[in-house]
Order: C-alpha cells, then structure tokens, then sequence
C-alpha cells in the first residue's frame, strides 16, 4: 500500500460525515457479486452506557498500535517491525499433542492457532479440547455478528455438548449420579486455551444444569447403541441453539444472567467444528466458516481438498433448501441483496431469534426486559416475515478417512477466507512447511565452543531470513491475509497501514480473522 493509498485512506475517512451527539455512525457491507456497497446505519446509543452489561471482554491489541478513530491529532499508519509483529502475535497459540511415553501415537501432531481483531472487541471465538471421556480431539472456530455474546457462548459449550453425545450410556449414568450426590463431575474435556481467553464465569452454574438437563434426555432416550458421530454433532448444534432460545425466555436469579441471556440470544454466531479420532475426521458447519485440507500428492505437489460448504446466498443448495422451507409466494424475497431477508449473509447460525422467533415472541420477551436499548438489541422485524423460523443452527456434517498423504487442516472464520482462496492458504501453509525443515539446519559446532563462536552462528542463521519467520503458521496466514500485494508477497507498508486502521475504520477494509491449522501425524495414519 502505497503513501498516495495510505493518504486516501485516512482523508476519505476524515472528509465522511459525522453526526454530532450521541449517535454512532456504523458500516454495514451489503456485498453484491459485482461490487461492494456500503450502507451507514446510525445507532441511539453510546456502546456501553452506565450500568449496561457489557458481554466483550476478550483481549484486544495493545492501544498504543491501533488507533480509535481518525479524527485523532496524531494519527498515523507507521508501525515498526516490531510494532507489527506484536500485534499479529498477540493471539498466538499452539499445542504439541504427547502421549504417556513423550511419543505421539495421536493422529493429531500439533494444531497452531491465532486471531486478529477488526472489530472492536474481537468477536470471533475459538476452541480447542481433548476428549477426555471418549476418544478424540476437537477444534473449532465461531464467527459472531451483532455482539460477541453469541460466539462466546457457543465456544464455550458446544464442544461440551458433542462430548456428552458421544458418551456411553454407562459414562452418562456415572456422571448423573455424581452430579445427583453432588459430588465432583469427573472432567469431560481438557481445554487447550489462550491466556487471554475468556469464560463466562457468572453463568457457568446455569452452563451445567442445562447441559446436564440434556445428558438427562439422552439417558431417557433408552437406547444402548447411542449416537453415530455424525448423529451427534448434528444433535448438539440443534441442542444448544435450542438452549440458547429457551434461556432467555425462562426466569433468571439475576439481572446480570438476564442480560447475558439476551444478549447471546438476540446476537448471532457461525460455527465449524472438527473431530478427530485416529484416522476419522468430521466437520461439522453452520453458516460461513471453512474447513479445508491440505494434501501432499505422490508427485510432490499440494492440492486442496474443501470439507464446508459455505451457507450462504451464493450457495445454490441453501436457497433450494429455503424455498421448499417456505411459501413460493416468498421466494423473491428470501434474499435480498444477497442476504437472508436482506439482513444477515449467513444462512445458517447460532443465536439470531429475530430470524427464529414469531413478531409476537419476540415483542413479548424485549417488552418485559429491562432497558434492552443499553444492551445495543433492538426488535426490528424485516419486511415480508411472515413464516418464520428462517434460520436454522443445524450443521451440515462431512466425513474423510484420513490418509498419509493428508497434512493439514485449515479452519478460519470468512476474515480469512475473504482475502485468500483455498489454494493459496494450502499453498502458503505448504510452503512454510517446506521453510521451516529445510530452513533450520541443525548447528554444527567446532572444539571448543565459546560464546563469540555460537554467536557468529546465530547471526549467520539470522542472516539468513530464519529469525524473520512467523513460527506460527496462523500468523504466517493472517500476515498474507492482510499484508499481501497483487503478487501475493508481503508489502510492510501495506501491512503496517491495514493493522494501523483505527478502530472506527477497520471493518471497512478487513474483518476479525481466526485462525487454527492442525497438522496430522503421516506415521501414525499410515499404521
């Protein structure tokens, strides 16, 4: 990105209206296949006024790299090196999976993962959790839209819900007389976090009953065969949507729980998920994250193997599905603008009663709640609602018998999706795979070994480009995602520009973008 491009960047943005008072002005992209427009939508509100229950309290990048608006006196898009690369690796995380023995006898090597916020707070999630009750591991990434309360939510429960599905009738009796005793609950998952990653601490009690109110129905369902994986992971999406809608309409022990319920239900989230146990893998997908596999062909080359389908208006099987859904009198304006009833792109999500609930539902729960104004949730009911619900949270769950020569799997929210294609991440992915084993070449010392000697080595390496490269291969995609040039390399300033963007910019020019790739043991398949 050049000065003349960073310039008008910042005098476009200085030179747009701006209304006085407490007003807010918000972008909203109404994507069309030609062109991208921009509608501005004003809110009443300040974003948290006094007393307001503020549900995003996730990380977020350090203030002294990223501006809040354009009007500040100083504003500039210069960043360091430095500079940058605490920013993009704020959100790192990683984890090596190791048996008893300190070997891997897992399918799953190790999963790399990051994020980057464009929205201020971030409202993408992330998970990551061994199963500790039944085999496997799980790894999800949630988009969230109106808020975070949704996807933080989802992230936190969903993988629970999957893992009661899988478990044994057996399993499932000895955790209901635990909890009956009220004794411990031995755990379920083992959670693989970020520090800075946030929990719902003032709700968790509730979290439990209602997850334990389903393992309670599956007891009841009587039957000794259980779930089919795929049978699973579809009932625990639909499980925990289904939960989400009935919390906010049962009483609540506090104002703060209340609020929290409103918020998760009336804000939205798209979910992909992935388990993985030995050489069976399913994804699960809700809306318009992606999943995507990395494959090392016999002759050295990669291709690229799509596990997701993105569930949108693009998507020729969900606007099939939507009008046997509902009456042909409404099949013009099932999309509009490329978005269901001309509001929301995904087809598929979390959360969102306002394209669930009945007009008369809807107005009753926000009539009888306190002031939902402060919580930025408003009853706005589309033209042309008239058969409802219109959005569903049930996964479209794909399997893949994994092989040696599949490498790696890719899942990101659209951030990514929206900058790179299928073949370029697999591509990139690939290449830093390549770089990272042939690029260490191990030290080779010489009798006796001092300090000014291992020295000179290490400069040599650094020379070399080595201690330039993103270890993290999330990152490394979340460098390419924003910083590429027409050539797909890396141009800094164009890089420093898009991470310097002020928060009342950024959404103009990138969303939240996150993150996971995980890498799979070949030798371990391949037994």
């Amino acid at each position: 990105m050049s000065r003349t491009v960073s310039s008008w960047i910042l005098s476009s943005a200085r030179s747009s209206t701006v209304l006085q008072g407490k007003g807010r002005w918000y972008s909203i992209c109404i994507p069309n296949r030609n062109k991208i427009k921009w509608k501005l939508v004003f809110s009443k509100t300040s974003p948290h006024p006094a007393g307001s229950c503020s549900l995003d309290r996730t990380f977020s990048l350090p203030k002294a790299f990223r501006h809040t608006s354009t009007e500040e006196e100083h504003f500039s898009f210069q960043l360091s090196p430095t500079q940058i690369n605490a920013i993009l690796r704020a959100g790192e995380l990683s984890h090596k999976t190791l048996g008893l023995n300190g070997k891997n006898a897992n399918s799953v090597l190790r999963f790399e993962s990051n994020q980057l916020a464009s929205n201020s707070p971030i409202e993408d999630r992330r998970s990551a959790a061994t199963c500790l009750q039944t085999a496997g591991m799980m790894f999800g990434v949630f988009d969230g839209h109106a808020g975070a309360a949704c996807a933080q939510a989802v992230s936190e429960r969903l993988l629970h819900y999957i893992a009661v599905s899988l478990m044994s009738r057996q399993r499932l009796e000895e955790i209901e007389l635990a909890a009956e005793a009220m004794k411990p609950v031995r755990p379920i998952l083992q959670w693989h976090r970020h520090p800075n990653d946030v929990e719902y601490h003032e709700i968790a009690s509730q979290y439990f009953e209602n997850l334990r109110v389903y393992w309670q129905h599956l007891l009841d369902l009587d039957t000794e065969l259980g779930f089919s994986l795929e049978e699973a992971m579809i009932c625990a999406f639909k499980r925990l949507d289904s939960d989400i809608s009935l919390e906010v309409q049962a009483p609540q022990e506090s104002a703060l729980m209340r609020n929290i319920a409103l918020q998760v239900a009336f804000s939205g989230a798209t979910a992909c998920v992935a388990h993985i146990d030995g050489v069976h893998l399913h994804v699960a997908n809700t809306g318009d994250c992606r999943a995507v596999l990395g494959v090392r062909e016999e002759d050295g080359t990669w291709s690229t193997l799509p596990l997701t389908r993105d569930h949108n208006a693009y998507d020729e099987f969900e606007i099939r599905r939507l009008k046997r859904e509902h009456p042909r009198s409404e099949e013009k304006t099932l999309f509009v603008n490329d978005r269901l009833l001309g509001i929301l792109m995904p087809s598929r999500a979390f959360g969102d009663v306002q394209l669930k609930w009945s007009k008369e539902l809807q107005h009753s729960i926000l009539e009888n709640s306190c002031d939902v104004e402060a919580l930025n949730i408003y009853q706005y009911v589309p033209p042309n609602y008239h058969t409802p619900p219109y959005l569903t949270a049930e996964p479209e769950v794909t399997y893949h018998k994994l092989r040696s020569k599949d490498k790696f799997l890719v899942i990101a929210s659209d951030g990514l999706w929206e900058m790179l294609s299928n073949e370029k991440v697999v591509k990139l992915v690939a290449g830093h795979l390549t770089e990272l084993n042939v690029q260490k070449p191990p030290l080779t010392f010489k009798k006796p070994v001092n300090l000014g000697y291992m020295h000179n080595l290490l400069l040599q390496r650094k020379g070399k480009g080595l201690a330039s490269l993103d270890q993290n291969i999330a990152t490394h995609l979340i460098r390419h995602a924003i910083g590429s040039n027409e050539y797909g390399e890396v141009d800094p300033e164009k890089l420093a520009a898009m991470l310097a963007l002020p928060e009342d910019l950024a959404r103009m020019y990138r969303d939240d973008i996150t993150v996971t790739v995980v890498y799979f043991n070949s030798e371990t398949i391949e037994d």
